[in-house]
């Protein structure tokens, strides 16, 4: 399959099988050691299985075309994802403290850290690969939903490396010190906590209809700039997200005297501007006429 027929879902089951593939491997680490900290990083594949799911779910509905019910269209669909995510993080988060305090009350030796550390390398390797191809993807397509499965899983590479050279330091050290593997466990969930709260936010912006970027409405004002003719001016510009389409729209005033033929040209010389700078977007212009000068 070409490059250009891959679409987001396509990228969601490639998401799921990783997924699998890092679950299996990661809680089979955590099965040979019985380290806390290995299984607060399977427990974060868990929820990279079930977020990828919950991602092309949502990223079907957000494919579908508006309808009379739904007539801007189903993209916000892709907000509930990356929200879910974010919740299933701080819930995971939670149980990882959870287990992490039970084994500092009651420490255990940890067993084969070895081959924990190569199966644990093994699966991050799965995830660092499938978060570059996710990332690629997420920004031609403009996906939320990818974007933030892919944030996630390279989240769970550094955290991975993290516990594979901490438990690295375990093989050296003395048993007394494996307290330490709980308390790495306690460190990747505070990782884990601060992501899911910057998903869950953005998941909020979206839905409540933030404004773009300062990036983006730059972008519109250099287009509105570039084009607008020295009679005319914008006013009352609003502008949206929901998606990976961009909702825009102000009013124009133009000099009474313009005829509508003239006034509908202008606003298709203005909506091209902008076309040409942000992709996706919705353009709704209200031409109204201008204010005489005052005597």
């Amino acid at each position: 399959m070409s490059a250009s027929r891959i679409t987001p879902r396509h990228m969601a089951m490639l998401s799921i099988a990783a997924a699998c593939i890092t679950l299996s491997l990661k809680f089979l680490a955590y099965e040979l050691t019985g380290s806390v900290s290995l299984y607060s990083d399977a427990l974060e594949s868990f929820v990279n299985l079930a977020a990828a799911i919950a991602g092309l779910i949502a990223l079907s509905i957000a494919a579908k075309p508006a309808d009379r019910d739904h007539p801007w269209g189903h993209e916000k669909a892709e907000y509930f994802s990356s929200g879910f995510e974010g919740a299933l993080i701080i819930i995971a988060a939670l149980s990882i403290v959870y287990e992490s305090i039970h084994k500092l009350l009651d420490p255990m030796p940890i067993e084969r850290i070895g081959w924990g550390i190569v199966i644990s390398m093994l699966a991050t390797a799965v995830n660092a690969a499938t978060a570059l191809l996710l990332l690629r993807y997420a920004k031609r397509h403009d996906s939320i939903a990818l974007e933030a499965d892919a944030h996630h899983l390279l989240s769970d590479v550094w955290t991975s490396l993290g516990v594979a050279i901490a438990l690295g330091l375990l093989l050296w050290l003395p048993p007394t010190w494996y307290f330490l593997d709980p308390l790495i466990a306690m460190l990747v969930a505070v990782n884990i906590l601060r992501i899911g709260a910057q998903l869950l936010r953005r998941s909020a912006d979206g839905l409540m209809d933030s404004a773009l970027p300062d990036a983006e409405l730059a972008e519109i004002a250099t287009a509105l700039q570039v084009s607008l003719p020295a009679s005319a001016q914008t006013s009352a510009l609003r502008t949206r997200k929901s998606g990976n389409q961009r909702f825009v729209d102000f009013k124009l005033s133009v000099p009474g005297t313009l005829s509508v033929a003239d006034s509908h040209s202008l606003c298709d010389q203005l909506e091209a501007a902008i076309h040409a700078r942000l992709p996706r977007c919705q353009i709704s212009i209200h031409v109204e006429p201008a204010e005489p000068a005052a005597d």
